[in-house]
């Protein structure tokens, strides 16, 4: 009876270990191909398996993707239930970001695998679609609820914000993170801790920004709607979900049309993210065009970039496409990327020179700021629920003024 037991005890252990490999092993493909770019044989050869064993585990590619996204939002709901436990704001979100940051550190070296990037959550099909997107939700709320409950509806908008620049910038941390030794992580992740205590303005600074005028490309008759229907598809359904046959249905053309535009669906994202990456500079280019301190400046950049991704027609396109691009055009991205977040660096330097700005890091707080910039298209819906003007200011006060700076509220 007890060998029978043990038998059942190390059978169900072996089954275990083999589901949380797989699941281990389908998370990697997804970061690096998208869900709807994993395979079945990919992830086997990835644990030494053929494929039927894997199926014996997971019937279809959607179950086993669902599961991988299921562990990557337990595994986040675990890291907010221990933050929740600390006794201020402050606090819990240090908590969280410390949590996540001995996370990386154990995947770096080797001791823990990386969970699934939640790129592909909006494009996954029904009935697992719905279940999953609930569990966002109450990622979402439980975030929102590291600064309080029951403060009044001013206060719940501007927690909101600072949830979703919060995540996002957990999410965006494996992005730059590697651009440091591995002994710089726990440097890093303090700078980035003290730009969300303190934010970057310096002392007596004021939101007051002027407009700027974004620039447009309209060289190439039709292009312009092209992309910009393209973007907003991309971001809301993900690479794979934003089909040529969808995004053509969107602008009543036909697929030959889409052809006419570009060669490829790889070319049409790039060609999107070009779009979006000349906007960002082009803007940073009127700001110092009209001149001012660096902050003035820095602040009619980042309003004018938040209009575009609060607006109905307009949108820069979000990071989480990237995992569907062939790597090599992928890292042509991430590069621009980064020499735009360069340039942010270099105006927060020089207003730091200047007095206008705090002494930060300023490498670490140009890539918040662009987590930040690229995280704003999916609060459009919050944004719409308020003034215009109101929801860039308290979206962009999580970073420019802090996330425990509630002076935006008596603005």
């Amino acid at each position: 009876m007890g060998d029978a037991r043990t038998d059942e005890n190390t059978s169900t252990r072996r089954f275990r270990e083999k589901r949380e490999a797989i699941l281990a092993a389908a998370a990697e493909a997804i970061n690096e191909q998208s869900a709807k770019g994993m395979t079945f044989a990919d992830v086997a050869r990835r644990v030494g398996l053929n494929t039927t064993s894997v199926t014996y585990y997971f019937k279809r590619k959607e179950d086993l993707a669902a599961a991988a996204f299921e562990h990557t939002l337990d595994y986040l709901l675990a890291m907010l239930e221990e933050a929740a436990t600390e006794a201020t704001p402050a606090e819990r979100v240090e908590r969280l970001v410390t949590i996540n940051m001995a996370r990386l550190m154990r995947i770096d070296r080797g001791e823990e695998r990386p969970i699934a990037v939640l790129s592909d959550l909006r494009a996954m099909d029904e009935p697992v679609r719905g279940p999953l997107m609930a569990r966002w939700r109450e990622v979402f709320r439980r975030t929102r609820a590291l600064w309080g409950d029951g403060r009044g509806r001013a206060a719940t908008d501007l927690a909101g914000a600072r949830a979703h620049v919060l995540l996002e910038n957990l999410f965006w941390l494996p992005v730059w993170l590697p651009r440091y030794e591995a002994d710089q992580h726990l440097r890093a992740m303090e700078r980035l801790i003290d730009v969300f205590h303190h934010g970057i303005a310096g002392s007596g600074a004021t939101w007051a920004p002027r407009a700027v005028a974004v620039p447009h490309d309209d060289a190439v008759p039709g292009r312009e709607a092209f992309l910009l229907a393209a973007t907003r598809l991309i971001n809301e359904l993900g690479y794979r979900g934003a089909s040529v046959q969808r995004i053509a249905s969107e602008l009543n053309v036909t697929k030959g049309s889409f052809y006419h535009h570009l060669d490829a669906k790889d070319d049409l994202v790039a060609a999107c993210y070009r779009r979006s990456f000349d906007t960002i500079a082009a803007t940073q280019q009127a700001a110092d065009a009209r001149g001012g301190t660096y902050w003035q400046r820095l602040s009619d950049t980042i309003a004018a970039l938040l209009e575009v991704q609060f607006s109905e027609r307009e949108s820069l396109l979000r990071t989480t496409a990237l995992s569907g691009l062939p790597a090599g055009e992928r890292h042509l991205m991430v590069d621009r990327s980064n020499r735009i977040a360069r340039r942010f660096a270099g105006t927060m330097m020089d207003g730091i020179a200047e007095g206008t700005m705090r002494p930060v890091d300023s490498l670490v707080a140009s890539q918040a700021m662009m987590a930040f910039l690229n995280a704003a298209f999916d609060m459009r819906k919050w944004a719409w629920s308020m003034p215009r003007d109101r929801a860039v200011a308290y979206y962009a006060s999580t970073l420019m003024f802090g996330m425990f700076d509630d002076r935006v509220l008596e603005r």
